[in-house]
């Protein structure tokens, strides 16, 4: 019934700016409290949402990808390609930049922003030569005293022949031991969707924050229930049971901070949810500026190990 209600009044509230757009009335009165109510009922449908509800809000269209919080945040960025050994991998790109100011090195897991560009950046999945390009550009943060701030955004790893053929696994396993063993500060971000190793490869970060519609799980909802059920369409029990939402993350303390987004998504006000996770990140960097370089490997270790620990009453 809210679902119902929220998608008539958005309808208005959009009829109502075409309406003064298009002939120049003041319509302040009628629109102000229309959109109070939808941003209410924003905020009460994300309080009940389901975790299928969220993996699909992870997937919206417009939701920001990882430019266009560089774009927002960022200034600087130089786009660095290639592996050195194959080729360049558009599905994961970094460089060096500014973050609100401080220096440091990206590295962007990109789904592409329209059709064309999803195609060609095949949807955030990288190749192997993406994640040793990750390698190359985490060797340079370390030379030049780079922190690392890597944004998550994939369903996984490109599963393509190709991709085994050049070592998609060992690829992988390299830039999750290159990240491990970082001298600098690394934090990580989930800001759509994080899934198995394809995100892991660059989320093992001292720090590791998602946004609260994203998700992080060792597979796909969808892939979960195709092993399983032998069923994709069963996808919404996977999720269920995955626990894979940024509730779920925060509670067994695999993420250290969820990021607030705007009441109904991230998709609905870009510049808003591009300043909370601007904040964060600083928030963040500026606590791990007091490590030292072992120190900062160490806890980074001990991170992970932590994963997972459970004790028997």
């Amino acid at each position: 019934m809210t679902t119902d209600t929220l998608r008539e009044l958005e309808a208005r509230v959009r009829d109502l700016e075409d309406t003064a757009h298009r002939t120049g009335q003041n319509l302040d009165a009628a629109l102000s409290p229309l959109r109070g109510e939808v941003q209410r009922l924003r905020e009460q449908k994300q309080q009940d949402m389901s975790r299928w509800e969220r993996v699909q809000l992870a997937r919206a269209p417009g939701r920001p990808t990882a430019l266009d919080y560089v774009d927002r945040l960022c200034t600087e960025f130089t786009e660095l390609h290639g592996d050195r050994r194959y080729g360049d991998d558009p599905a994961l790109i970094g460089g060096p930049a500014r973050w609100q100011g401080v220096p440091v090195m990206l590295l962007l897991q990109q789904k592409g922003r329209d059709t064309k560009s999803k195609i060609k950046r095949r949807f955030g999945s990288a190749n192997p030569e993406g994640y040793r390009k990750a390698v190359r550009l985490m060797d340079m943060a370390d030379k030049f005293g780079l922190p690392v701030v890597s944004l998550v955004d994939t369903q996984g790893a490109y599963p393509g022949l190709e991709a085994e053929e050049r070592g998609q696994g060992w690829a992988i396993a390299e830039s999750i031991r290159r990240m491990l063993n970082l001298r600098v500060p690394a934090i990580s971000v989930v800001i759509g969707e994080g899934g198995s190793g394809g995100a892991l490869a660059v989320g093992v970060g001292n720090r590791v924050l998602i946004q609260e519609n994203a998700w992080y799980s060792v597979i796909s909802p969808e892939g979960a229930a195709s092993i399983i059920w032998k069923d994709a369409a069963k996808a919404p029990l996977a999720a269920e049971a995955l626990k894979l939402t940024a509730p779920d993350l925060l509670e067994m303390r695999i993420v250290e901070e969820v990021i607030a987004e705007p009441a109904g998504g991230a998709h609905l006000d870009a510049d808003a949810a591009a300043a909370r996770v601007g904040e964060a990140v600083s928030r963040h960097l500026r606590e791990l500026s007091s490590l030292d370089p072992t120190a900062l490997v160490h806890q980074r270790h001990e991170r992970f190990r932590a994963l997972g620990a459970f004790t028997e009453v």
